[in-house]
């Protein structure tokens, strides 16, 4: 794209269709911005037809993709990587303007780790690795024998990437960048809310050099977009990152095709803080609720469970903890916490808060909307004296808001954490290291940090029960992305 073809600020977006900026058939609508409530862009509204057009791209492009030495794709990938850490700044510029993050998390956590997840796929590793001869006890002919065999992995197909909005830079590089390296091709369709940052990565793919169909990118608003990329007939495998309801409807269109799928959903993490916990280190951790993407993240440990002989101490930390955040404009330097993402979705995360009181819980900090003129702010907000029966306990709010439960023992502590529909990423903090994992392993969860809620990007990352299905991250995700054959041979 040259640059009269770039689009600037409040531009109409053209939707890439098969190696082409096309425009959209069902014309274009605002992407506002949540911290001034302004116009960032106009972001294409694709018909049904059209995504099935992308789809079929995708589809006539992956026999040539899937052929192309993984030399030649990783080489693709990493053009891409220093071209999108070359526009960083612009980048995140954008990607703050869409989602309201703070300055640091759009540049640091949003297009930085965007460019790592490019680069990291970008290493080219084995697609196929041999394992040991198999010995038949008794083989077809009732004879004993000893059979060679070879593990393959072949790419899956047409990958369908359905994103969130809470990243728009590092929830599609997850799922594209793994995808292209073993084969793959895909059809991208980016949450309504900050679709124009995927398109910019579009950009950045294409001037690395990705063939015509390979990548696609299809936004829109209405329900039909996202319904026809995850069912079309062109489609092998859908990649979705979003809430667990909207998981659900999908895998049921995945099901009745027996389609593959990579679900990473709803969470409410338990964050446990045992009696001998390092206190400061655990409101720390807890306080990422209020700072990282204004809680609008899955991993957030949002459900504190704090044994009774620290439970005081910790609530009062973490009151104290929230009062020294600034909220506001998330363009200046000293702002912590920025808006969520829309109106509407600051409407749902003040209306748990008002049913938390009703449910009978006690709100120590927040509740409150912040003053100012414009934008979607959510003050960070403490209830206590919870119980895990409560909505707001239970539910994933998806904002600054975290909820505290009491309990007596390590026994009831457990098992509250296990009495949830979720189960992505759960936290324990204890002095004592053999304690803490003791514990961890007795959650039912994906993840489990052990005194931090770090993350480290090769270890696999997905979800128990009702948060998901499948893992990616590291090498688990060109696992994901791909299908094993076993080819076999007489030894």
């Amino acid at each position: 794209m040259n640059d009269a073809q770039r689009p600037v600020a409040g531009a109409a977006q053209r939707l890439f269709v098969g190696g082409d900026w096309v425009e959209p058939d069902g014309g274009h609508y605002e992407v506002v911005d949540p911290a001034t409530e302004g116009t960032v862009g106009r972001a294409p509204e694709a018909t049904p037809d059209q995504v099935r057009e992308a789809c079929a791209a995708a589809r006539e492009a992956l026999g040539p993709w899937s052929r192309t030495p993984p030399e030649e794709r990783a080489a693709v990938l990493a053009r891409a990587a220093d071209l999108i850490r070359a526009r960083l700044l612009p980048y995140a510029g954008l990607a703050q303007a869409e989602s309201g993050a703070t300055t640091g998390t759009a540049r640091a956590m949003q297009v930085g780790v965007a460019a790592a997840r490019f680069r990291r796929y970008a290493r080219v590793e084995p697609a196929e690795w041999p394992i040991a001869p198999q010995i038949n006890e008794a083989g077809p002919m009732g004879k004993a024998g000893v059979m060679g065999a070879l593990a393959v992995r072949q790419p899956v197909g047409v990958v369908a990437c359905v994103t969130s909005y809470n990243n728009p830079w590092a929830n599609p590089a997850g799922k594209v960048a793994p995808a292209l390296a073993m084969g793959n091709t895909v059809v991208v369709k980016p949450a309504p809310q900050d679709p124009l940052s995927v398109y910019r990565m579009a950009e950045a793919l294409e001037e690395a050099g990705v063939p015509r169909g390979v990548v696609n990118v299809v936004s829109g608003r209405a329900v039909a977009v996202g319904e026809t990329a995850v069912s079309s007939p062109d489609v092998d495998m859908v990649s979705f990152t979003g809430s667990t309801a909207v998981g659900q409807r999908i895998a049921e269109v995945c099901g009745r095709d027996m389609r593959r799928q990579l679900m990473e959903l709803g969470g409410k993490g338990a964050a446990i803080v045992l009696d001998d916990a390092d206190l400061a280190s655990a409101v720390a951790g807890i306080g990422t609720t209020f700072s990282f993407y204004s809680g609008q993240i899955c991993t957030a440990p949002t459900r504190v469970l704090a044994q009774r002989g620290v439970y005081d101490r910790l609530v009062e930390q973490l009151v104290g903890y929230a009062r020294r955040l600034k909220v506001g404009d998330p363009r200046e330097a000293d702002t912590v916490v920025g808006p969520v993402i829309s109106a509407a979705h600051r409407d749902r995360v003040e209306s748990y808060v008002e049913l938390g009181r009703k449910e009978g819980a006690v709100v120590v900090v927040g509740g409150e909307r912040p003053a100012s003129e414009r934008g979607f702010y959510v003050a960070p907000t403490v209830l206590a004296d919870c119980t895990n029966d409560m909505r707001a306990v239970r539910e994933e709010i998806f904002g600054p808001v975290v909820t505290v439960v009491p309990f007596d023992d390590e026994e009831e502590g457990v098992a509250l954490a296990n009495d949830s529909d979720y189960g992505l990423i759960d936290y324990v903090w204890s002095a004592d290291v053999a304690r803490a994992f003791r514990v961890a392993r007795r959650l039912r969860a994906g993840g489990v940090g052990v005194n931090t809620v770090g993350r480290n990007m090769e270890a696999p990352f997905g979800g128990f029960k009702k948060s998901g299905v499948g893992r990616d991250v590291g090498s688990y995700a060109l696992h994901a992305y791909s299908e094993v054959q076993a080819v076999v041979w007489p030894g």
